[in-house]
Formats: C-alpha cells, structure tokens, sequence
C-alpha cells in the first residue's frame, strides 16, 4: 500500500463532493473559535476537536456542524475559509472541485448575500492563481431549514449569480424533509441553467432517490449509497449514467454505514453505476480525498489502473466543459502511464 498511497498521493483529481464550512481545517476552526471565545461551545485547541468532532449519529452531526458555521460570521472569515480550503485540496493534486457552499447559513447570521458572493468569487480567483485549482459553486439549501431556506437560496442564486456558481442542491438531514416539497425551486434553479445535484439516499431508502430523481432531476445524486438495496434503481442509475457521490468514510463517521468493510460501494460498482470518490467533510471525519481513494482501493482491490479510471469517472461525472474534460482525462492518461514507466 506504500507504493500505492504514493500513486494516490501524485493522481491528478477532481472532487465533486465536499462541503465549504465542513472543509475547514482544524487550525482555522480552531482560530475562529479562539476569535468567538465563549460564544461557542467549539474548542479552540485544534487537539481537541477530534473528540468534539466524534458523532453519535447524523442529527448530532448537523448540530456541531451547525456551530462550525456559526463561527464564519464577517466576509473575512468566509475568504479565509475558501483561500483555505483550496489550498487543502490543491495538496491532494485535485485540480477541479465542486464546492458545496450554503449561503442561507451565513446569510441568516448576518453577512450580506453580496458580501458573501463577492468573498467567495475572489478567494476562488485568488486560488486558481495561488494554487492552480478550478473552483466552482453548487449553492446547496440546509434541509433542517425547510422552504424559506430555499426560497432565499434560490433568489441568492438568482440575483447574485456568481461567475462560480454551476449548480444548485439540497443538503441536511434527509429524515423527515421530503424531497418533492423542494420542487418548484429546483425547477426555477435549473430553468435558469443550474445543474441538479440533491443529496439523498444516504440516512433514508431508495424512495428518497427516486424522489431526487423525478421531482428535482437530478443529475447526480450526493452520497445515494441506499441504491445498492434497490435493483431496479440500480439499473436505472446505470443506464442512464447517473452518477452517485460516494464519501465512504463520511458514512462510517455519521453512523450512516456500521463500518467500511460493509460499505455499499462495491455492490454500486459491480451494478455498473458510475460513482464517484470524495471526501464530503474531511477534517470532521478525520478523512482526506487521499485517505478516501485509499479506501476504495481496498474495498473494491484497486492497483493503478483501477485508481486511475476512478479518477476519471469523476471528471466524466463533472460539470466541466467537454474540453476541459478531455485535458483532465488526458492529464490522468499521462500521469498513469508516467508511473508505469
């Protein structure tokens, strides 16, 4: 695996599922909440977020992640964040990312839609020069919120419509928020030209897929790992190549999947659906984009080529132009072949 990880570590990638405030690394969490001091129950000792960072189970998760992002509270904070971000996944070689970014949350905590727009939009533009990484946004709305949160992310996207924004989605615990209510703003979002890319399917059954599916068209669909208890979902997913966002370690840590080795990912693939690997919130569950393609190495007994062909089903999946695509798929083609050599 050393030769491996090695391989892993010098692959060039995309990441199609990570989330903005839950890729902030432990020193930058840790930092503003030394800023916040005692507005907030997270620890400002980065050593001891790893214990503050230990899941009961999905709903405790929503509620630490929701005091992460009562941290970001001024345009400063969130250019941080994302400058950082990037940074991260430009050390793990991803050279494009679809980053899940909520604008409701920082919106309704007081920083002005178009502060928050212009924020992001130059920490992106900052980071393609820094770094050499390609961001862009899939504005997501918090489930736990209901349709005001759409409402209002929807009109963010309507009347800010940043340079970066791609896509348009819906996060947050899924029991007990319906996927269907959300409908008519998708409809409005993708009528304006954004993609579809709803969570669903990873706490909840093959219904909530479906659900995604017809009443938001999905076009990807964010974690979808209870397709593997449905074959005729399966089948669908397959022929119709619609991608499946898979995190596994993100399962594990929010207690949706017992452990990895009865993780659905090798039933997805053995289905012919294509999946994609990422990372979801990576410092929260101890995780990288590395350490994620590692997993699935072992889980599915992946060498090179394997690892390589993962790599660009996720450029396949992604929102890029066709051209774009075929000089990541070639990069990845040559960096294999670079390593057989």
């Amino acid at each position: 695996m050393t030769d491996l990880s090695a391989f892993i570590a010098g692959l060039p990638k995309v990441e199609l599922h990570v989330h903005h405030v839950g890729s902030a690394s432990p020193r930058i969490v840790a930092e503003l909440a030394a800023r916040h001091e005692g507005a907030s129950p997270v620890p400002a000792d980065p050593d001891a977020l790893a214990d503050y960072f230990a899941f009961r189970d999905f709903a405790h998760f929503i509620e630490v992640y929701l005091s992460v992002v009562d941290l970001v509270r001024d345009p400063e904070d969130v250019w941080i964040l994302t400058h950082e971000v990037a940074r991260e996944l430009a050390r793990q070689q991803v050279r494009y990312a679809e980053l899940t970014v909520t604008p409701y949350s920082h919106v309704r905590r007081g920083i002005p839609a178009p502060a928050f727009c212009e924020a992001i939009e130059d920490a992106r533009k900052r980071a393609e020069a820094d770094f050499g990484i390609a961001l862009r946004w899939c504005f997501d709305i918090p489930g736990e919120a209901g349709l005001p949160a759409a409402e209002e992310t929807l009109r963010i996207c309507l009347d800010e419509q940043p340079a970066g924004l791609i896509s348009f989605g819906l996060g947050g615990p899924e029991i007990g928020v319906p996927r269907p209510q959300f409908t008519p703003y998708f409809d409005q979002a993708r009528a304006a030209g954004l993609r579809s890319v709803p969570h669903a399917g990873e706490t909840t059954g093959p219904q909530t897929i479906w659900d995604a599916l017809r009443d938001l068209g999905a076009e990807r669909i964010g974690h979808g790992i209870s397709a593997a208890d449905d074959p005729e979902l399966l089948a669908h997913l397959a022929q119709h190549r619609i991608a499946l966002e898979v995190c596994p370690t993100s399962n594990v840590r929010t207690r949706a999947v017992a452990s990895l080795d009865v993780h659905p990912l090798p039933r997805l693939v053995e289905a012919g659906v294509l999946v994609t690997i990422n990372s979801d919130d990576p410092p929260m569950f101890g995780t990288t984009l590395n350490d994620e393609y590692a997993v699935a190495a072992r889980l599915l007994g992946l060498g090179p080529q394997g690892l390589a062909a993962l790599a660009t089903d996720a450029v396949t999946a992604s929102f890029l132009s066709p051209g774009e695509k075929a000089r990541l798929a070639g990069e990845i083609d040559g960096y294999l072949g670079a390593s057989a050599g």
